[in-house]
């Protein structure tokens, strides 16, 4: 499940992902300009591929600390069967 903080940055990969998408729309179908819309289209694509799949150097305290906060907390039934 993801964090409400993983939620924010794709909203912000979004908004820069989006206007491109749509303007590599307007090129493909409206203008005929298939080169430059599949290029649009494809970076757009790409914009919010790389941001779900590329872990920044600032990103890896967020990751350690996920991990940690997994590992520590016990769930309260765990405690109960022993």
């Amino acid at each position: 499940m993801a964090g409400i903080i993983d939620t924010i940055k794709l909203a912000g990969t979004l908004v820069l992902a989006l206007p491109a998408a749509l303007a590599g729309l307007e090129f493909l179908l409206v203008r005929g300009e298939t080169a430059v819309g599949a290029v649009l289209i494809g970076l757009a694509i790409g914009l919010v591929l790389v941001q779900h799949r590329l872990t920044l150097p600032s990103d890896v305290p967020a990751a350690v600390a996920k991990r940690v906060a997994g590992t520590v907390r016990k769930d309260p039934d765990d405690a109960d069967d022993r």
